[in-house]
């Protein structure tokens, strides 16, 4: 059982200490639309966010 995961959008900001919270709050909003969405640290500068949109 295979699952396909689409890259939508990928954006980089400015890291803040409560972008977590936008991030679970899309996820728990928008789960039942087939959307998910990921947060890391920029690998090269870590005061910058990467938001990922998925599509599941």
């Amino acid at each position: 059982m295979g699952t396909n995961i689409e890259v939508l959008s990928t954006v980089t900001i400015g890291y803040t200490d409560e972008l977590y919270k936008v991030v679970d709050t899309l996820n728990r909003t928008l789960k039942e639309q087939d959307l998910m969405f990921g947060l890391a640290l920029d690998q090269e500068d870590q005061s910058k966010a990467v938001i990922t949109i998925y599509r599941t």
